[in-house]
């Protein structure tokens, strides 16, 4: 005969204790109700004793909440959005909620079919990079219900929760202490993208060029090229029909780890006569020579406002009654290889 399971309500009968303190407990709240930690030991161990497994999908269904939450990025094995995710996963269990992660590799048929995948697992929400043409995805898990918050990039005329910085100001700001430190041609690699965050960072940049009567040189590498790992061959045919480049500022981690390794392995000389700047910082910048200076995005603080606006958006009725869209500032940390030579 099948051993009939154990249910909280029999944790609670032995331990002569009310269920909803065994539900605290065994859903992680035992600090958040106050919950003595010789009473919440009490309560694990006899569960642990007694081989206690809760029923997640009945659990779920009863709630009708299953306290998970999807992080979506581009790449999370890419320094920033690993980073991020880490931080973004002690806020959130500390709140009560475990995270997925997965990838969508800016592909939208991987990016719907993840949602779809999620969303009918019946997660509690969903913290997404969105790749560039899922709009009316978005919008239909937002008609549905569904807390959304868009990160990083977001789209133009969809009123959706969103928390990103100020790519536009940052890539300016960036641009203009090169010029600053005398550097007056340019070179400006990104991805060849509408999406905002790209947008922001090359307006920015050829604003700040514009406004000190410089003249542009960027690169626009397909993302698909980039994927196939051909972007240092195309960074290297840029150096060399630009000769005549004294800086290069890379929109990206990925971009100027790329062109880093293009210089060392072409001409190592101009990694110490070019002005660099990479956008997003990356641990190993450091411990260049020189060092590499950089646009740092606020980790911590975009960790927390994603949690922020997360939590009041799970207990809502109605996900449209209002939208927040939280804009940053970054941080351009500078070190020796923007400075003047």
């Amino acid at each position: 005969m099948k051993k009939k399971p154990v249910s909280i309500r029999n944790i609670a009968e032995e331990l002569k204790i009310s269920v909803t303190t065994v539900s605290f407990v065994l859903n992680g709240k035992a600090k958040e109700k106050h919950i003595s930690k010789e009473l919440t030991k009490k309560v694990l161990d006899y569960a642990k004793l007694i081989n206690y497994r809760p029923n997640q999908i009945a659990q779920s269904l009863r709630t009708g909440k299953s306290k998970l939450l999807v992080f979506m990025v581009e790449d999370i094995s890419n320094n920033f959005f690993s980073k991020l995710a880490r931080i973004f996963e002690d806020i959130a269990y500390e709140k009560g909620y475990k995270v997925i992660f997965c990838s969508n590799e800016n592909d939208d048929e991987k990016s719907n079919e993840l949602i779809t995948l999620f969303n009918f697992r019946q997660v509690d929400g969903f913290i997404i990079v969105p790749s560039p043409g899922i709009k009316d995805t978005i919008e239909n898990l937002i008609k549905d219900n569904i807390p959304v918050i868009l990160l990083d990039r977001f789209f133009e005329g969809l009123d959706c929760n969103s928390v990103v910085i100020d790519n536009e100001q940052a890539s300016f700001d960036a641009t203009q202490h090169l010029i600053q430190n005398k550097f007056k041609n340019i070179g400006f690699v990104t991805t060849a993208s509408d999406q905002s965050q790209m947008h922001g960072r090359l307006v920015g940049y050829e604003r700040a060029a514009q406004e000190n009567g410089l003249k542009p040189n960027t690169l626009q590498i397909p993302f698909n090229e980039i994927i196939k790992g051909k972007g240092k061959e195309y960074i290297k045919e840029f150096i060399d029909q630009h000769a005549d480049l004294d800086a290069m500022f890379f929109a990206t981690n990925y971009l100027a780890q790329s062109g880093l390794e293009v210089l060392k392995e072409n001409n190592p000389r101009l990694i110490k006569d070019l002005g660099i700047i990479a956008f997003d910082d990356n641990d190993m910048f450091k411990i260049y020579d020189p060092a590499i200076t950089s646009v740092s995005q606020p980790l911590l603080e975009i960790s927390t406002k994603l949690m922020e606006v997360m939590l009041p958006l799970l207990k809502k009725k109605d996900v449209t009654e209002t939208s927040h869209k939280v804009i940053l500032k970054t941080e351009l940390i500078i070190r020796e290889s923007s400075l003047q030579k």
